[in-house]
């Protein structure tokens, strides 16, 4: 046998000492269970990042190239137009009753209108590379997270930097950043790289009030910013990373050392020749503060500043609707809104009622009706109104008591939440024992307080805990009882009950849900955070116009500078059901009961139906008064505006409310409240509440809800006029035994 034979020759398999091979096993290890649990988490967790980033990646490339994120055409459009608002006369007629525009000072101009410098002076200085990357300099990025100490450039590339000016939002979160990103990417899909940089520009800020190139030219250097050199483009551009560091009329130094910088990078980038380079070095720079500074013109140009005029409360109001509405409809923040208004060109058409504003104006300034009061800082009182028709027009407001202050200042009307006392009453305690067929016109209910922790509680405005007897809700609601609304709630209708009515069908917007969902705030007024009385007008107004209510509106409509309709119009507003036409019939018919002789004869207003109601907060530090005619509804609120006690007797708002509703009301046509076809007007007893039988000696007129009328009373069985006086007598007379006996056992064990 050769070697190869022998070699490759396989051994005789080893016998076992009984003589037999033992047999080779084919079965295979199994893994263990540990290793295919972990085998499976990771295969899923793989596949979930499959996933996440196979989502991202989708939806970042439909958004890179999807709709256009920031319109630059319409904020070119739009830059820098007065917005109008408008107003209908008697005749129909649109009137122009305010121009709104910016207290900073923004002018565009076109990229070509501009000195060629600036251009490479804020490449230079901004963003090499601006013209090779596609919004986003991904070496800078990286550079920055690398070296976030990076004394240089930033990571953020004029793109996105503009669109950090547009939209003004500068938070300093990963998810900002990556949307800014995804933005700047759009952006560059969507522009030219020369629209992008016009856009930059025209928005950056450049102290002292400047936003644009051209501005601050003339700020600066009172020159046109076609006009200005190397050096002095240099200049304006240094500004930006710290407006006011680097502002040349205050910190000449500090511009200067960045001026150089960017020269240097000008020079380096080949935008100047050594030549150009050394003349700007060397360039002597005037500014409009300097020694050697003269005017254009002989006489002293101060150029024209953007002031606002003062406008009225009305006009305030719109604005601030207008706003909050453009924020909701469009996703605008804060700023977006307000640069849209003031430099969209936006055409406003305000809904008020020119005359009745004008009324409300001459009382509120020349305080007419207003009592001689003044704080113990000697502040004079305040107070705020608002009028509104019944379908949620807000025809009238005014926040201030004397001259208006300032600009945009405090609207108390709409803006000041104070606790409303006893106006909160038909909200929350009696609307809704009607409502839910709890109690009628003249139910009768315990005038006396109910014990709560221990003590009883509330006393009413004579200081008592009550006087014990039974009394209709016709009485509570005239003497504006505590005791009432605090029984009603607590036994009857129920705390969550009353806070739902005036949180969802009333809509009080600052209701705390923990420390309002209590007894007083519901039924005495004390509530946390108050309510304004734009809310309480649009509030009292469901009791005027059959139960519905209509969210308060200033305005019809708004378009843009080219017509279009940006916001809805309130031309024909939506109502939503807040209490039964029957419910709102019953409770304009109690409120009509309401004593008003206090305050004043008022002959015009009186030849209507007046619905009424008064609140008075704890120690007296605020004074409401909530009325309507079948015209107009209002509210009316006084105090201080650090409140302290007023220490009157005779409720000012009212005096307030009758002055100018006479004079709005002269020369109207009859008109009444409206009236369902589900209520009817019935007499009552006196004594019992009840529908008056024939031998009730002392009775009164209610309304009734036809589905749900009041038994008729079988007490009052007396038959002549000396039974009847002897029959009431004895009557006091056991219905006094009765309720000392109820309010001792109120007492001792707490019930009803």
């Amino acid at each position: 046998m050769n070697d190869f034979n022998s070699n490759s020759a396989r051994k005789p398999e080893q016998k076992s000492k009984n003589n037999k091979t033992p047999k080779k096993s084919n079965k295979k290890k199994k893994p263990s269970k540990a290793a295919v649990v972990l085998f499976g988490f990771l295969s899923t967790c793989v596949l979930t990042v499959l996933v996440v980033v196979s989502y991202v990646l989708i939806n970042v490339v439909l958004y890179v190239n999807g709709d256009i994120v920031v319109n630059l055409d319409e904020y070119k459009a739009n830059q820098n137009q007065t917005s109008f608002i408008y107003a209908y006369d008697k005749s129909g007629n649109t009137v122009e009753i305010a121009r709104l525009h910016g207290e900073e000072d923004r002018v565009w101009v076109d990229l070509d209108d501009m000195s060629p410098y600036i251009k490479d002076a804020v490449i230079a200085l901004e963003d090499t590379r601006f013209e090779k990357h596609h919004g986003v300099d991904w070496i800078r990025t990286i550079g920055v997270i690398v070296k976030p100490q990076n004394l240089g450039q930033g990571g953020s590339t004029i793109t996105q930097q503009l669109i950090k000016n547009l939209t003004n939002n500068k938070e300093v979160t990963v998810v900002r950043k990556f949307y800014e990103i995804l933005s700047a990417l759009n952006l560059e899909e969507n522009y030219d790289k020369d629209t992008i940089l016009e856009a930059y520009l025209n928005t950056l800020y450049l102290g002292s009030g400047c936003y644009g190139v051209k501005t601050a030219s003339e700020k600066y250097f009172g020159k046109d910013i076609s006009e200005l050199n190397a050096a002095e483009c240099a200049v304006l551009v240094s500004i930006t990373k710290a407006p006011t560091k680097y502002n040349p009329l205050i910190n000449p130094d500090k511009n200067r050392e960045r001026q150089v910088y960017c020269l240097d990078e000008m020079k380096e980038n080949g935008a100047l020749t050594e030549e150009e380079y050394n003349q700007a070095i060397n360039y002597k720079l005037i500014f409009t503060n300097s020694e050697d500074y003269v005017p254009k013109v002989d006489e002293t140009q101060v150029k024209k500043e953007n002031e606002e005029q003062i406008n009225s409360f009305y006009v305030d109001y719109v604005r601030q609707c207008v706003q909050n509405d453009l924020m909701e409809e469009y996703g605008y923040s804060k700023q977006q809104a307000k640069d849209k208004i003031l430099y969209g060109g936006l055409k406003i058409y305000a809904a008020v009622d020119l005359d009745i504003q004008e009324t409300l104006e001459d009382v509120y300034v020349n305080r007419k009706s207003f009592p001689d009061l003044k704080s113990k800082d000697g502040e004079l009182v305040q107070s705020a109104m608002t009028i509104m028709d019944y379908q949620g027009r807000v025809v009238a407001i005014v926040g201030e008591a004397g001259e208006k202050s300032g600009k945009l200042g405090l609207n108390r009307a709409a803006n000041s939440y104070r606790q409303p006392g006893s106006t909160i009453k038909p909200l929350a305690t009696y609307a809704p024992a009607i409502e839910m067929n709890i109690y009628n016109y003249s139910s009768k209910v315990k005038d006396y307080a109910i014990p709560i922790n221990g003590k009883l509680w509330p006393h009413n405005v004579d200081k008592t805990l009550g006087s014990g007897n039974n009394v209709t809700i016709e009485y509570a609601i005239q003497k504006s009882l505590n005791t009432v609304p605090a029984r009603i709630i607590n036994y009857d209708v129920g705390i969550d009950n009353s806070f739902e009515f005036i949180r969802d069908r009333f809509h009080l917007s600052k209701l705390d849900e923990k420390e309002d969902r209590t007894l007083s705030p519901l039924a005495t007024g004390a509530l946390t955070n108050g309510t304004t009385t734009v809310e309480m007008a649009a509030a009292y107004a469901t009791f005027g116009n059959g139960g519905l209510y209509y969210k308060p509106y200033s305005y019809y409509k708004v378009t843009n500078s080219q017509g279009t309709q940006i916001l809805l119009s309130n031309e024909q507003p939506k109502s939503e059901r807040a209490i039964s036409e029957e419910t709102s019939d019953i409770m304009c018919e109690l409120l009509q009961t309401v004593d008003t002789s206090y305050y004043g004869t008022a002959s015009n207003v009186r030849k209507f139906q007046i619905m009424a109601k008064t609140g008075t907060t704890s120690s007296d530090k605020d004074r409401w008064f909530c009325a309507g005619t079948p015209y107009y509804v209002a509210a009316v609120w006084v105090g201080f505006d650090k409140p302290e006690s007023l220490g009157v007797s005779v409720n000012p708002g009212g005096k307030i409310f009758m002055t100018v509703f006479d004079k709005i009301h002269k020369g109207l046509e009859e008109k009444e409240f409206p009236k369902s076809s589900g209520t009817v007007q019935k007499r009552y007893c006196r004594v019992t509440g009840k529908l008056a039988g024939s031998s009730c000696y002392s009775t009164g007129m209610g309304w009734y809800k036809i589905t749900s009328m009041p038994s008729v009373c079988t007490s009052c069985q007396a038959s002549s006029k000396n039974e009847n006086s002897i029959g009431e007598a004895v009557s006091n007379v056991v219905d006094g035994i009765s309720d000392n006996l109820s309010n001792i056992l109120d007492e001792i064990i707490g019930e009803r």
